[in-house]
């Protein structure tokens, strides 16, 4: 048996007054079963706390009370934990993306996915410099696009380019180190990959200007040919399409297989016009919207979400679903949707 020591965030409803206390306990599972998948969906539907372990050296942190909710520890055991919930900037003007991020900073969001195809990098960065909230208390993920380009050199060289024009556009808010860089799409080809992943592994460990590495659409051999590798640093989270409408068999568990972390872009993309009913049916259970329904099944699936809004009260209507659970019989039926 493993001893996985955790250390996790419980909401108790007391009086309807919620509580946050931190708990320090152990969950044993057999060798086999442990992954960041596993722990974080075991003790989620005992509690309504929101965990994730490490299968090599499993860990679990606390959140820090409710603002940005709970957050995870990644395969990297970086000390500052990734917050389950992101707000993922959109493709609009810096001045749109400066708004949006002080309206999504004041709703508690504390984990940022400003990705380069959204073009406005500029604008979410005077925004974090505009907050006044300290740097250290925000996780800010990067994103490098260098998928068309062929032979591990030209790979390397193109997103090397991308990690210094992300560093430049940070720069515009006296941000000078990164949480995270993650490829927006994997290389044509394994060679490709792995000059992308050579730039990557510079930025982290020689440059030492971000702390975690990630990816976004690999498919199980795309990772591989990262993986192969038994020195290359492992990435931490794979950014896919995973939601009530679209959940193929094994997308999950190929990750965790790996010890990556699944966190979905667009959530709710078709979830709400296709199955809205549905989920506003098992809401009305625990006062909870069809969007607040869909985005729990994530994070109880074992996965973590990045979504956007342009308004406060869906900022702050996203990042309120932890405090319940949804039965065994319902993520079932949620599942059973789109089957």
């Amino acid at each position: 048996m493993n001893v996985i020591k955790t250390a996790f965030f419980v909401l108790l409803s007391t009086s309807g007054i919620n509580v946050g206390i931190t708990i320090t306990s152990a969950l044993q599972l057999p060798s086999s079963e442990i992954s960041r998948r596993s722990a974080l969906s075991t003790l989620v539907t005992t509690s309504t706390a929101v965990v994730g372990a490490s299968g090599a050296n499993p860990s679990v942190s606390h959140a820090n009370g409710s603002i940005g909710g709970p957050s995870v520890v990644l395969n990297s055991n970086n000390k500052k934990t990734f917050p389950l919930a992101s707000f993922g900037l959109q493709i609009y003007d810096d001045e749109t993306a400066y708004k949006l991020t002080l309206t999504a900073l004041e709703a508690g969001y504390r984990n940022f996915f400003a990705s380069v195809l959204a073009g406005n990098q500029k604008g979410f960065a005077r925004a974090v410099k505009a907050s006044g909230i300290p740097r250290d208390q925000l996780y800010i993920c990067g994103t490098v696009l260098s998928n068309r380009v062929d032979k591990e050199t030209a790979a390397y060289r193109k997103t090397k380019q991308g990690c210094l024009e992300n560093m430049a556009a940070m720069a515009t808010g006296d941000i000078d180190k990164l949480d995270m860089i993650m490829l927006d799409y994997p290389g044509p080809n394994d060679e490709s990959i792995r000059g992308q992943w050579r730039a990557f592994e510079e930025m982290k460990s020689t440059d030492g200007i971000v702390s975690d590495l990630a990816v976004s659409n690999f498919s199980p051999s795309q990772l591989d040919a990262i993986l192969v590798n038994p020195d290359a640093t492992k990435p931490t989270v794979n950014q896919l399409p995973f939601s009530v409408a679209y959940h193929p068999q094994g997308i999950l568990e190929y990750n965790t297989q790996r010890d990556i972390l699944v966190q979905s872009w667009s959530p709710l993309s078709k979830v709400l016009r296709r199955y809205g009913s549905d989920l506003e049916a098992i809401g009305k259970k625990y006062g909870k919207s069809a969007a607040q329904v869909g985005l729990r099944f994530i994070v109880q699936s074992g996965a973590a979400f990045t979504t956007q809004s342009k308004s406060k009260s869906h900022f702050e209507e996203d990042l309120n679903v932890f405090d319940f659970v949804l039965t065994d019989d319902e993520m079932s039926k949620l599942y059973q949707l789109a089957a």
